[in-house]
């Protein structure tokens, strides 16, 4: 198995609960993801195809990259591995710096028709421990997924305007647990990939020349990573084909816009996303385990994730004829309980606030810079409300994401 690559997001879920990446240009990082009923740009291809249908008759790229800045996620308290061993830790996770790419490109009208493509990272995880009592859990927990999603728009009326792509996702994952060096004799190596499909759907509304409606939905993708997976009990080893399956959430985007003058737009976001696939973690192996080995891997984790909402609301400010000042605030609810809370994604609840400008260079050619923070709360479990054996509290972790992205018309 080749080499994995993993994409950090995790414990601050880039701009999302859970381990899903919204903002995927320079536009939607600085309105913090509040640019689907206002997407006038070629990344109007991956948030609202429909909305492609509105734009200029013209051609439009759009490329660009965000570093992610992770900070350590800091734990201080206990583990209780048992009723009876409960070992005192103040442990922090390993800081991130990532980078991640993004393009879009829209085409010409042809017969009311427009065609786009987008090349993105929609979602991913890393959570790295790599000394303490959370290296028996998630020395190394890692997920990179990285989509191309073909879309089209079809013109119906000057006012209305539908649109639908199709979900090409690859995506990679690592797992690594190790608890030697506390005395516990058991490890995990396991590496895996996969290509899974799915789909996407839009429509835009335009009852007013200032007034936008938007409604837009991302099916849910299985991520199932197969590979091989390496498990060490005491003096036992044994190499096994193995599989475990992940989902990318299914979400809804529900988006009014409104410029209140020619200059300025307000943009208002409610997303749904639909994290409660995500029933359990379960490794799955084709081959027999050595009797002492099966019961500590071939365990399902309950996870029972839930549903989550996320309010968005974003202004965009045209200072001048070739100045574009943005901002934004969002409030966004973490998928996860605390009963089932562990060390590879220890996710809160966040304020995400988030700024930026775009330059116009000349009649083609734009640039421009975003920056986005993400707040997350601090978690607090007491003993015996999480079922992982975690008493104590998560602090600091978030995001910090800067983006540069360039824009060309033809």
């Amino acid at each position: 198995m080749k080499h994995i690559l993993t994409l950090s997001i995790a414990t601050a879920s880039l701009i999302a609960g859970g381990y899903k990446i919204p903002e995927q240009s320079l536009n939607s990082m600085a309105l913090g993801g509040a640019s689907v009923a206002y997407s006038v740009g070629a990344d109007s291809a991956y948030f609202n195809p429909a909305n492609m249908s509105f734009m200029k008759n013209s051609n439009f790229i759009e490329s660009g990259i965000t570093l992610a800045h992770l900070p350590a996620n800091e734990f201080s308290g206990f583990q209780a591995l048992s009723p009876t061993t409960i070992l005192a830790s103040t442990n922090s996770s390993e800081v991130e710096n990532i980078p991640i790419p993004f393009f879009h490109f829209v085409s010409k009208e042809y017969d009311d028709f427009r065609f786009g493509l987008s090349l993105t990272v929609p979602g991913g995880l890393t959570k790295r421990w790599d000394n303490g009592v959370q290296k028996l859990f998630a020395q190394e927990f890692g997920l990179k997924i990285v989509e191309l999603n073909p879309s089209f728009s079809y013109k119906v009326n000057d006012k209305f305007s539908i649109g639908a792509g199709v979900r090409l996702v690859y995506s990679e994952g690592i797992v690594k647990s190790d608890g030697f060096a506390i005395g516990k004799s058991i490890a995990r190596d396991m590496e895996g990939d996969t290509v899974e499909f799915g789909y996407n759907l839009a429509l835009s509304y335009r009852p007013l020349d200032d007034l936008n409606i938007a409604l837009t939905y991302r099916s849910n993708i299985d991520l199932k990573e197969e590979g091989l997976a390496k498990l060490s009990l005491s003096n036992l080893s044994s190499t096994h084909n193995s599989s475990v399956t992940i989902p990318l959430p299914a979400s809804l985007n529900l988006a009014i816009s409104k410029a209140l003058n020619e200059n300025f737009v307000i943009e208002f976001n409610y997303e749904k996303t639909f994290w409660s696939e995500y029933k359990n973690l379960d490794f799955v192996y084709d081959t027999p385990i050595f009797a002492m080995l099966k019961s500590p891997f071939d365990d399902p984790k309950a996870k029972n994730w839930r549903d989550t909402n996320t309010y968005r609301v974003g202004v965009s400010w045209q200072v001048t004829s070739d100045i574009t000042l943005m901002g934004a605030y969002a409030y966004d609810e973490t998928p996860v309980p605390v009963a089932n809370l562990s060390y590879e994604l220890p996710d809160s609840d966040a304020h995400i606030f988030s700024g930026g400008i775009r330059v116009k260079y000349s009649d083609k050619l734009s640039y421009g810079f975003a920056i986005l923070y993400d707040k997350k709360d601090s978690i607090t479990l007491n003993a015996g409300e999480n079922t992982n054996g975690i008493i104590g509290e998560f602090n600091d972790g978030g995001t910090i994401l800067t983006t540069i992205g360039v824009s060309y018309e033809f």
